[in-house]
Protein backbone atom coordinates (compact mmCIF):
# COMPACT_ATOMS: atom_id res chain seq x y z
CA UNK A 1 0.00 0.00 0.00
CA UNK A 2 2.85 2.40 0.84
CA UNK A 3 4.43 2.05 -2.63
CA UNK A 4 1.14 1.79 -4.53
CA UNK A 5 1.36 5.20 -6.22
CA UNK A 6 4.99 4.68 -7.23
CA UNK A 7 4.27 1.24 -8.71
CA UNK A 8 1.28 2.53 -10.67
CA UNK A 9 3.26 5.50 -11.99
CA UNK A 10 6.15 3.26 -13.07
CA UNK A 11 3.79 0.92 -14.93
CA UNK A 12 2.00 3.86 -16.56
CA UNK A 13 5.21 5.52 -17.77
CA UNK A 14 6.60 2.20 -18.99
CA UNK A 15 3.46 1.45 -21.00
CA UNK A 16 3.34 5.01 -22.32
CA UNK A 17 6.94 4.80 -23.57
CA UNK A 18 6.42 1.35 -25.11
CA UNK A 19 3.25 2.39 -26.95
CA UNK A 20 4.77 5.68 -28.11
CA UNK A 21 7.63 3.71 -29.66
CA UNK A 22 5.15 1.26 -31.21
CA UNK A 23 3.23 4.19 -32.72
CA UNK A 24 6.44 5.45 -34.30
CA UNK A 25 7.22 2.02 -35.73
CA UNK A 26 3.72 0.92 -36.83
CA UNK A 27 1.44 3.97 -37.19
CA UNK A 28 -2.14 3.50 -38.34
CA UNK A 29 -2.91 7.06 -39.49
CA UNK A 30 -1.04 10.12 -40.74
CA UNK A 31 -1.05 13.13 -38.42
CA UNK A 32 -2.83 16.35 -39.38
CA UNK A 33 -1.52 18.56 -36.55
CA UNK A 34 1.81 19.35 -34.92
CA UNK A 35 2.70 16.51 -32.56
CA UNK A 36 4.85 18.60 -30.15
CA UNK A 37 2.04 21.14 -29.63
CA UNK A 38 -0.56 18.41 -29.09
CA UNK A 39 1.64 16.48 -26.71
CA UNK A 40 2.43 19.63 -24.73
CA UNK A 41 -1.29 20.43 -24.40
CA UNK A 42 -2.33 16.88 -23.51
CA UNK A 43 0.44 16.42 -20.95
CA UNK A 44 -0.33 19.83 -19.44
CA UNK A 45 -3.96 18.77 -18.98
CA UNK A 46 -2.81 15.53 -17.38
CA UNK A 47 -0.60 17.43 -14.94
CA UNK A 48 -3.49 19.74 -14.06
CA UNK A 49 -5.66 16.69 -13.41
CA UNK A 50 -2.97 15.15 -11.21
CA UNK A 51 -2.81 18.36 -9.21
CA UNK A 52 -6.58 18.39 -8.83
CA UNK A 53 -6.61 14.80 -7.55
CA UNK A 54 -3.85 15.65 -5.08
CA UNK A 55 -6.03 18.52 -3.84
CA UNK A 56 -9.04 16.22 -3.56
CA UNK A 57 -6.92 13.83 -1.50
CA UNK A 58 -6.50 16.61 1.08
CA UNK A 59 -10.18 17.57 1.08
CA UNK A 60 -11.74 14.08 0.99
CA UNK A 61 -11.03 11.25 3.45
CA UNK A 62 -9.58 9.12 0.65
CA UNK A 63 -9.38 8.60 -3.08
CA UNK A 64 -10.31 5.29 -4.72
CA UNK A 65 -7.66 2.99 -3.18
CA UNK A 66 -7.86 4.76 0.17
CA UNK A 67 -11.65 4.48 0.07
CA UNK A 68 -11.32 0.68 -0.21
CA UNK A 69 -9.06 0.60 2.86
CA UNK A 70 -11.44 2.91 4.74
CA UNK A 71 -14.51 0.84 3.78
CA UNK A 72 -12.81 -2.32 5.01
CA UNK A 73 -11.86 -0.75 8.33
CA UNK A 74 -15.44 0.50 8.79
CA UNK A 75 -16.93 -2.80 7.65
CA UNK A 76 -19.15 -1.18 5.04
CA UNK A 77 -19.78 -2.11 1.41
CA UNK A 78 -21.15 -5.24 -0.23
CA UNK A 79 -17.96 -7.31 -0.27
CA UNK A 80 -17.25 -6.60 3.39
CA UNK A 81 -20.57 -8.30 4.22
CA UNK A 82 -19.89 -11.35 2.04
CA UNK A 83 -17.52 -14.18 2.85
CA UNK A 84 -16.21 -14.69 -0.68
CA UNK A 85 -12.73 -15.93 -1.59
CA UNK A 86 -10.41 -13.04 -2.35
CA UNK A 87 -9.89 -14.10 -5.99
CA UNK A 88 -13.66 -14.19 -6.64
CA UNK A 89 -14.23 -10.90 -4.87
CA UNK A 90 -11.42 -9.32 -6.87
CA UNK A 91 -12.75 -10.63 -10.19
CA UNK A 92 -16.30 -9.43 -9.55
CA UNK A 93 -15.04 -6.08 -8.25
CA UNK A 94 -12.93 -5.44 -11.37
CA UNK A 95 -15.87 -6.38 -13.62
CA UNK A 96 -18.24 -4.15 -11.64
CA UNK A 97 -15.86 -1.19 -11.73
CA UNK A 98 -15.23 -1.62 -15.45
CA UNK A 99 -18.96 -1.72 -16.15
CA UNK A 100 -19.41 1.43 -14.04
CA UNK A 101 -16.79 3.24 -16.14
CA UNK A 102 -18.53 2.04 -19.32
CA UNK A 103 -21.88 3.33 -18.03
CA UNK A 104 -20.36 6.62 -16.91
CA UNK A 105 -18.85 7.05 -20.37
CA UNK A 106 -22.20 6.44 -22.03
CA UNK A 107 -23.89 8.96 -19.73
CA UNK A 108 -21.31 11.64 -20.58
CA UNK A 109 -22.47 11.35 -24.19
CA UNK A 110 -26.18 11.52 -23.35
CA UNK A 111 -26.32 14.35 -20.79
CA UNK A 112 -25.63 17.70 -22.53
CA UNK A 113 -23.80 19.29 -19.58
CA UNK A 114 -21.50 16.29 -19.19
CA UNK A 115 -20.93 16.12 -22.95
CA UNK A 116 -19.67 19.71 -22.91
CA UNK A 117 -16.92 18.52 -20.55
CA UNK A 118 -16.25 15.23 -22.30
CA UNK A 119 -15.98 16.74 -25.78
CA UNK A 120 -12.61 18.18 -24.72
CA UNK A 121 -11.36 14.60 -25.01
CA UNK A 122 -13.01 14.14 -28.42
CA UNK A 123 -11.56 17.39 -29.77
CA UNK A 124 -8.20 15.69 -30.31
CA UNK A 125 -8.10 14.96 -34.05
CA UNK A 126 -4.84 13.00 -34.06
CA UNK A 127 -5.61 10.16 -31.69
CA UNK A 128 -2.51 8.74 -30.09
CA UNK A 129 -1.27 7.58 -26.72
CA UNK A 130 -1.54 11.12 -25.28
CA UNK A 131 -5.27 11.32 -26.07
CA UNK A 132 -5.75 8.85 -23.19
CA UNK A 133 -4.63 11.54 -20.73
CA UNK A 134 -6.54 14.42 -22.36
CA UNK A 135 -9.56 15.09 -20.13
CA UNK A 136 -10.94 18.30 -18.68
CA UNK A 137 -10.10 18.67 -14.96
CA UNK A 138 -13.77 19.09 -14.02
CA UNK A 139 -14.63 15.78 -15.70
CA UNK A 140 -11.73 14.06 -13.90
CA UNK A 141 -12.92 15.43 -10.57
CA UNK A 142 -16.49 14.27 -11.12
CA UNK A 143 -15.28 10.86 -12.29
CA UNK A 144 -13.16 10.41 -9.16
CA UNK A 145 -16.09 11.35 -6.89
CA UNK A 146 -18.23 8.72 -8.63
CA UNK A 147 -15.47 6.12 -8.29
CA UNK A 148 -15.01 6.85 -4.58
CA UNK A 149 -18.76 6.47 -3.96
CA UNK A 150 -18.83 3.19 -5.87
CA UNK A 151 -15.85 1.81 -3.94
CA UNK A 152 -17.55 2.62 -0.62
CA UNK A 153 -20.73 0.94 -1.87
CA UNK A 154 -18.93 -2.20 -3.06
CA UNK A 155 -16.28 -2.41 -0.35
CA UNK A 156 -13.71 -4.30 -2.51
CA UNK A 157 -10.27 -5.26 -1.25
CA UNK A 158 -7.81 -2.45 -1.97
CA UNK A 159 -5.70 -4.78 -4.14
CA UNK A 160 -8.68 -5.20 -6.50
CA UNK A 161 -8.93 -1.42 -6.84
CA UNK A 162 -5.21 -1.13 -7.58
CA UNK A 163 -5.48 -3.87 -10.22
CA UNK A 164 -8.47 -2.11 -11.77
CA UNK A 165 -6.72 1.28 -11.85
CA UNK A 166 -3.69 -0.27 -13.56
CA UNK A 167 -5.95 -2.09 -16.03
CA UNK A 168 -7.97 1.04 -16.79
CA UNK A 169 -4.94 3.27 -17.30
CA UNK A 170 -3.09 0.67 -19.36
CA UNK A 171 -5.98 -0.16 -21.65
CA UNK A 172 -6.82 3.54 -22.10
CA UNK A 173 -3.29 4.12 -23.40
CA UNK A 174 -3.55 1.09 -25.67
CA UNK A 175 -7.00 1.86 -27.11
CA UNK A 176 -6.07 5.45 -28.01
CA UNK A 177 -2.72 4.52 -29.54
CA UNK A 178 -2.11 5.29 -33.22
CA UNK A 179 -1.11 1.68 -33.70
CA UNK A 180 -1.58 -0.64 -36.65
CA UNK A 181 -2.40 -4.20 -35.57
CA UNK A 182 -2.67 -7.20 -37.89
CA UNK A 183 -6.34 -7.81 -38.67
CA UNK A 184 -6.34 -11.27 -37.14
CA UNK A 185 -4.76 -9.99 -33.93
CA UNK A 186 -7.27 -7.14 -33.74
CA UNK A 187 -10.21 -9.51 -34.34
CA UNK A 188 -9.03 -11.90 -31.62
CA UNK A 189 -8.30 -9.19 -29.06
CA UNK A 190 -11.58 -7.34 -29.48
CA UNK A 191 -13.52 -10.43 -28.46
CA UNK A 192 -12.51 -9.45 -24.92
CA UNK A 193 -10.60 -6.15 -24.99
CA UNK A 194 -11.16 -2.84 -26.74
CA UNK A 195 -8.61 -2.38 -29.53
CA UNK A 196 -7.32 0.85 -31.09
CA UNK A 197 -9.35 0.30 -34.28
CA UNK A 198 -12.49 -0.43 -32.27
CA UNK A 199 -12.15 2.68 -30.11
CA UNK A 200 -11.18 4.87 -33.05
CA UNK A 201 -14.76 4.55 -34.32
CA UNK A 202 -15.95 6.11 -31.05
CA UNK A 203 -13.97 9.26 -31.92
CA UNK A 204 -15.80 9.79 -35.21
CA UNK A 205 -17.33 13.16 -36.06
CA UNK A 206 -20.60 11.32 -36.82
CA UNK A 207 -23.06 11.02 -33.93
CA UNK A 208 -24.06 7.46 -34.87
CA UNK A 209 -20.44 6.36 -34.66
CA UNK A 210 -19.29 8.21 -31.56
CA UNK A 211 -22.39 6.90 -29.77
CA UNK A 212 -20.86 3.42 -29.96
CA UNK A 213 -17.90 1.46 -28.55
CA UNK A 214 -17.90 3.14 -25.12
CA UNK A 215 -15.60 0.58 -23.50
CA UNK A 216 -12.17 1.49 -22.19
CA UNK A 217 -10.96 -1.96 -21.15
CA UNK A 218 -13.46 -4.75 -21.83
CA UNK A 219 -15.41 -4.91 -25.08
CA UNK A 220 -18.16 -7.16 -23.68
CA UNK A 221 -20.38 -4.34 -22.38
CA UNK A 222 -20.82 -2.82 -25.85
CA UNK A 223 -21.71 -6.24 -27.21
CA UNK A 224 -24.20 -6.94 -24.42
CA UNK A 225 -25.93 -3.54 -24.67
CA UNK A 226 -25.81 -3.40 -28.50
CA UNK A 227 -23.58 -0.34 -28.70
CA UNK A 228 -20.83 -2.27 -30.49
CA UNK A 229 -19.86 -1.12 -33.98
CA UNK A 230 -17.36 -3.16 -35.96
CA UNK A 231 -16.46 -0.78 -38.79
CA UNK A 232 -16.72 2.97 -39.51
CA UNK A 233 -18.36 4.53 -42.56
CA UNK A 234 -16.15 5.02 -45.67
CA UNK A 235 -15.89 8.81 -45.11
CA UNK A 236 -14.73 8.39 -41.51
CA UNK A 237 -12.99 11.33 -39.79
CA UNK A 238 -12.09 11.92 -36.14
CA UNK A 239 -12.80 14.91 -33.91
CA UNK A 240 -15.85 17.16 -33.57
CA UNK A 241 -18.15 18.23 -36.39
CA UNK A 242 -16.96 21.85 -36.29
CA UNK A 243 -13.35 20.77 -35.70
CA UNK A 244 -10.45 23.15 -36.27
CA UNK A 245 -6.91 23.44 -34.88
CA UNK A 246 -7.77 25.44 -31.74
CA UNK A 247 -8.33 22.44 -29.41
CA UNK A 248 -4.62 21.66 -29.75
CA UNK A 249 -4.04 24.71 -27.52
CA UNK A 250 -4.32 24.34 -23.74
CA UNK A 251 -6.21 27.56 -23.04
CA UNK A 252 -8.87 26.86 -25.66
CA UNK A 253 -9.29 23.27 -24.47
CA UNK A 254 -9.87 24.36 -20.88
CA UNK A 255 -12.45 26.93 -22.01
CA UNK A 256 -14.14 24.65 -24.55
CA UNK A 257 -16.91 23.34 -22.21
CA UNK A 258 -18.03 26.92 -21.61
CA UNK A 259 -18.04 28.01 -25.26
CA UNK A 260 -21.12 27.90 -27.50
CA UNK A 261 -20.04 25.29 -30.03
Amino acid sequence: MDNESTIRLAIFLGLFAALALAEWAWPQRHRVESQPRRWLTNWAMSLLNTGLLRLLAFILPALAVGAAVDAQSLGIGLFNWLDWPLWLEGLVAVLALDFAIWLQHLITHKVPLLWRLHRVHHADRDLDVTTAIRFHPVEIGLSMLLKIGLVYALGPHFVAVIVFEILLNGTALFTHANLRLPKRVDAALRLVLVTPDMHLIHHSTKRAEHDSNYGFALSVWDRIFTTYRAHPAPDFTTGLQWQDARPAKLGFSLLLPFLRK
